[in-house]
């Protein structure tokens, strides 16, 4: 097997024509089956990859395990100059990893460029952050020789398992930080986009090794659901972080909890974003647009339900019409494409078989709503016009399809906004400070994310990102999101010579 031509550049990031998929303590190992990464716009081999098996996964989870003992030890600081060297390395490759990206998972250029620079952008925030893994100094009630405060230690080994929608960008925020805060990782890429794993893996590991630190403090394997069972059944590994379906993921919680594990879950979105009678039309209509088609709504922050005031409606709808007619399909990597293909042929079946489903429970097909006869897995960009009682809206289609309500109050948009199973992104355009903050209050959203006057997509790493409900609870990235990835440890030192407890208690 050999590269395309138009494949060259992938020897600038270490692919080759076939590739081991387990970088095991260092060296890269593959002793399961053989697959082939496939470009979804044509559907053509890229390159082969031989995945790791359970052997090369325990081979791989001893050395990282025992690299742990090394990587907590160094300094939070040093630590985080690690991870911007590793930023510094992306950042020399960034087009070229970028056009991977959209290579092997389809979604457009710009998009891939810009995931790989969201990593990046994690690598930075870290190095800050290792000089403020700060725990706190509480007041003692037994007597004055007494100091209560917390440490924050390191976990030991992260489990990182992330899906094909994001190859790269959901294991930089945890990974970064995780490695900051003192844990070595084990990943286990999507196993429809390995390719990327390994050009991500082969970069870090060259720091480490620049370093004269272990390369198994970054450990990732290539590889079908036996590899992610292992991670979650494996009591090596503390704290595992699942990105994927909420069927999956409600499996790995139940299997990392009968362990006594912790998980980090981002799982499935049903995102509403509400256009009131007051808002700025135009603005509204562009955030759809890229909302709902960016990566060909295959983003767990897509915008899947449309509600519009009734007073503006038609004219919402309208111009929305007007816009997606003008969306480019084609070659994600051609400049001009807005609308790359779906991932794999499956997806585009899904596509079909929701399709059939929203037209047998009402939904009104305003444009779109077929395939596009291609080699590769393209699809309409779809609106629906649907009732919102119908249970396909409660349900994620996984592609470019819109569901537009129409709604008359502000209360009832709230209740059908809240009225499905997952709690991921929200948004609400509208002028109205009162509106706005009646929307991200107690009785507004009920997501994670809550937006106004911006897309439900397009989130930014200083913020924990995570939603509610049948999205998992799980928060990643900015804010105080480091937490998760150590171990708090409250501490009282007596300095004194007596032995006073605490409430007072006399014993003896």
């Amino acid at each position: 097997m050999s590269f395309a031509k138009e494949y060259e550049f992938l020897t600038e990031i270490g692919i080759a024509p076939r590739n081991s998929g387990g970088f095991v303590d260092g060296y890269w190992k593959g002793s399961g089956s053989v697959v082939s990464s496939v470009n979804p716009a044509n559907n053509k081999p890229i390159a082969e990859v031989v995945e790791a098996s359970l052997l090369d996964y325990e081979e791989g989870m001893q050395a990282c395990f025992k690299a742990s003992n090394i990587w907590m030890q160094l300094p939070a600081p040093k630590r985080g100059e690690i991870v911007r060297q590793i930023g510094d390395a992306l950042r020399a490759k960034l087009e070229y990893l970028g056009r991977l990206l959209s290579l092997e998972m389809g979604k457009i250029l710009p998009e891939g460029i810009g995931e790989v620079q969201e990593v990046i952008d994690m690598c930075d925030f870290p190095v800050g952050l290792s000089r403020q893994l700060n725990g706190s100094v509480i007041p003692s009630e037994r007597n004055p020789n007494h100091m209560m405060l917390e440490m924050w230690n390191p976990l030991g080994v992260v489990g990182v398992i992330t899906a094909f929608n994001f190859p790269c960008a959901v294991l930089g925020w945890n990974a970064c930080i995780a490695l900051a805060c003192g844990n070595c990782v084990v990943w286990k890429g999507a196993p429809t986009t390995p390719l990327i794993t390994i050009a991500m893996t082969k970069l870090i590991g060259e720091v480490l090794v620049k370093n004269n630190l272990p390369a198994a403090i970054f450990t990732s394997f290539c590889g079908g659901a036996e590899i992610g069972q292992a991670i979650a059944k494996d009591t090596r590994i503390p704290l595992v972080s699942f990105t994927g379906s909420s069927k999956v993921g409600l499996m790995v919680q139940q299997t990392v909890s009968q362990r006594f594990g912790k998980c980090l879950l981002e799982l499935s979105g049903n995102n509403a974003l509400i256009v009131m009678d007051d808002a700025d039309i135009k603005l509204a209509v562009r955030s759809v647009l890229f909302a709902a088609v960016g990566t060909a709504g295959q983003r767990c922050t897509t915008c899947r339900r449309l509600l519009v005031h009734e007073k503006i409606y038609d004219s919402v709808v309208g111009q929305l019409l007007k816009a997606y007619k003008q969306v480019k399909i084609g070659d994600p990597l051609e400049k001009g494409t807005l609308l790359g293909p779906l991932h794999t042929q499956a997806s585009r079946e899904n596509f079909e078989k929701g399709i059939k489903v929203i037209k047998s429970q009402g939904g009104k097909i305003l444009t779109g709503g077929s395939i596009i006869e291609s080699e590769g897995n393209f699809v309409q960009p779809t609106i629906v016009e649907i009732s919102p009682s119908a249970d396909v809206v409660k349900e994620e289609l996984f592609g470019p399809v819109l569901y537009v309500l129409k709604f008359k109050t502000f209360e009832e948009a709230v209740e059908i906004n809240n009225s499905v199973p997952q709690g991921l992104s929200s948004s609400i355009f509208t002028r109205l400070p009162e509106v706005i903050f009646k929307w991200i209050g107690p009785q507004g959203s009920d997501c994670g994310i809550v937006n106004a006057n911006i897309p439900t997509n397009g989130a930014e790493i200083g913020g924990a990102f995570g939603g509610e409900k049948g999205t998992g609870g799980g928060r990643e990235a900015g804010s105080d999101s480091w937490k998760q990835y150590m171990r708090r440890t409250t501490c009282t030192i007596n300095y004194g010579n007596e032995l006073p407890l605490a409430q007072g208690i006399n014993f003896g």
